[in-house]
């Protein structure tokens, strides 16, 4: 766990909503070139990683990528319209910090807040209006501007990235909240894996490797993925809520998604290893809006069979929670299949 948490907090300090890979990207490759592997990037961004092992070959895939915002257009009185980088709905950003990555260079900072945002000045039409970008959730920078031609003059342009902040906390519990758990609680923990490999207390049974994609939160993270693979294991998140199994405690085997049915004999395989390592574990839909790296590859093409497994978490795409011990399930059911 000691090894989780510290690659989680510190791919949580980097802001990388989808497209916005580069940071992550370097991360994430120094991390493994520290523990003697030979990490590849990918041309769209991503990274690839050969952990060792011969036979039956196994991909594990997590993505790096984030939901977050670009900014649109500026209004007449130097507030911001953004829009949405994957599925970051309206409604989870009010009040939100964010940082504003300018075209030059210049990162500021500022906060996601409704038209009329003082309570005492709202008619009751604008206190129970749906949450709108384009209609009256705007971006108000912490900078002196009030027109368009100042805002325009920072350097702030259609097209800049717009990350919001996470808010990381640890609860004494074992509890963690933050943003952005989906998915970077899955890329700690398989870089967790790499570390127990390279200190050889992990022995590989297989053909092993590591895929930390770039925009799976807009469709197509896993559409390339290295030749030969027999396996190909999306690491996500599971959902928790009403009408699923899905626990904050526990690591989620998927058996279907919005796209489509998991493999069956490797869910099976999963099943197996996972209660005979007394795994703590449970079966689940991840139903009507969900997809992964694993339905991409199936869609691109690849001869694989497709898996699905991850920690529960609790309020996805808004303000995430889940508990160490989900981490911990996830990678023992990780290192069951290595």
């Amino acid at each position: 766990m000691n090894d989780i948490l510290k690659y989680l907090r510190e791919l949580i300090a980097i802001d990388s909503p989808t497209g916005f890979f580069h940071k992550t990207d370097e991360y994430i490759i120094s991390e493994l070139k520290k523990l003697g592997f030979s990490p590849k990037t990918q041309v769209k961004g991503g990274v690839v990683a050969e952990l060792g092992g011969s036979g039956n070959a196994l991909c594990i895939a997590a993505h790096a990528d984030t939901i977050g915002l670009m900014v649109r257009r500026i209004n007449p009185n130097g507030t911001v319209v953004v829009t949405n980088l994957g599925g970051l709905h309206p409604f989870y950003c009010l009040d939100a910090n964010v940082r504003v990555y300018s075209r030059g260079g210049k990162v500021y900072t500022g906060v996601m807040r409704r038209a009329n945002p003082s309570v005492h000045l709202m008619s009751e039409e604008e206190r129970g209006a749906e949450l709108d970008f384009e209609k009256n959730l705007f971006l108000v920078l912490d900078e002196v501007t009030s027109s368009k031609k100042e805002t325009e003059a920072l350097g702030i342009c259609c097209g800049d990235c717009v990350a919001v902040e996470p808010n990381y906390i640890e609860t004494p519990s074992g509890f963690i909240k933050s943003r952005f758990l989906d998915d970077k609680a899955s890329c700690a923990v398989l870089l967790a894996l790499a570390k127990k490999v390279s200190e050889g207390r992990v022995k590989l049974n297989r053909r092993v490797c590591l895929m930390f994609t770039e925009y799976e939160e807009i469709g197509h993270g896993g559409a390339k993925i290295p030749e030969d693979i027999y396996d190909f294991l999306a690491v996500d998140i599971g959902c928790v809520g009403v009408n699923h199994y899905s626990d904050e405690r526990k690591v989620t085997i998927g058996v279907k998604d919005a796209a489509f049915p998991y493999h069956t004999d490797l869910v099976n395989e999963m099943v197996d290893k996972a209660k005979a390592k007394g795994i703590d574990y449970v079966l689940d839909m991840m139903l009507p809006r969900y997809g992964s790296d694993a339905n991409v590859a199936l869609r691109a093409g690849y001869d694989v069979r497709h898996g699905l497994i991850g920690p529960g978490v609790l309020e996805t795409h808004g303000y995430e929670r889940t508990h160490k011990d989900a981490l911990k399930a996830t990678y023992e059911l990780i290192e069951s299949l290595v």
